[in-house]
């Protein structure tokens, strides 16, 4: 006899709009351009956090599950969710792109790229399925006592947005120790630069998926910016993360 279903209440996304819009978002963007990254500061309620990590039990929400250690990633687990996304997953993917879409085209203009990314997201959604991309990225990911993610890029086609977002699902020093976000970028014929981000709870991360530019003596120039996660030394750490591109 099969285990029975666990059944979870799905999130919703009644506010998540007006909130994404409320951001500081010309703080964002000057971020962003200076240094690749920056913190969105408290968008998602405790309540919510709550109801995403629920999720991560209930298998038939998801299209897949990747254990780290299986591929020499790291040490942890993440699921891929499958399409419908959940209400609050989908507003959060589709609220932030429309925020994001403006550097996004700034930095292809910048680095001499033919990428065009549309206002919206459901544009970009079939511009990826265009070119055979039409698995969903957004996925959890979480970490136990000792679990860590190796530093990497999240490319799954030709087409990706070059920007993304992770959002903390739980609170330092209560849930978990360590497990500090880590970008690493790194410039042509200089040493390697890492930043060490500690978000609170509710609040995202968006960051460079691949290549941001840098303004140098004849130009804008490309710089290479991985990501990853610390050791955590205590507890368990839940993430969401929010890919803007579909994977083939």
């Amino acid at each position: 006899m099969s285990a029975a279903r666990i059944q979870i209440p799905m999130p919703t996304a009644s506010n998540i709009h007006s909130h994404v819009n409320a951001i500081d978002w010309p703080r964002i963007a000057a971020s962003l351009h200076e240094s690749g990254w920056a913190r969105t500061g408290g968008l998602l309620t405790e309540n919510e956090c709550q109801e995403l990590r629920e999720l991560y039990v209930n298998d038939a929400l998801f299209r897949s599950r990747v254990v780290m250690a299986r591929h020499r990633f790291g040490l942890g687990e993440y699921k891929y969710f499958a399409y419908p996304l959940p209400g609050l997953v989908a507003e959060l993917r589709e609220s932030l792109y429309s925020r994001l879409a403006g550097v996004a085209n700034e930095w292809a203009e910048k680095l001499g790229s033919k990428a065009e990314y549309p206002a919206s997201h459901p544009e970009f959604i079939k511009l990826c399925h265009a070119k055979g991309q039409t698995r969903p990225t957004p996925l959890m990911l979480r970490y136990e006592s000792g679990g860590y993610n190796c530093l990497h890029q999240d490319l799954y086609g030709a087409v990706y947005f070059p920007l993304q977002t992770v959002f903390m699902l739980d609170q330092t020093g209560r849930d978990f120790e360590g497990g500090e976000f880590v970008l690493v970028e790194q410039r042509p014929r200089a040493q390697s630069a890492a930043q060490v981000i500690a978000p609170k709870q509710g609040e995202g991360v968006i960051f460079t998926t691949r290549w941001r530019p840098v303004q140098g003596t004849r130009g804008h120039y490309k710089v290479n910016i991985r990501h990853g996660v610390s050791t955590v030394t205590s507890g368990v750490r839940h993430t969401l993360g929010i890919v803007y591109h579909d994977a083939e």
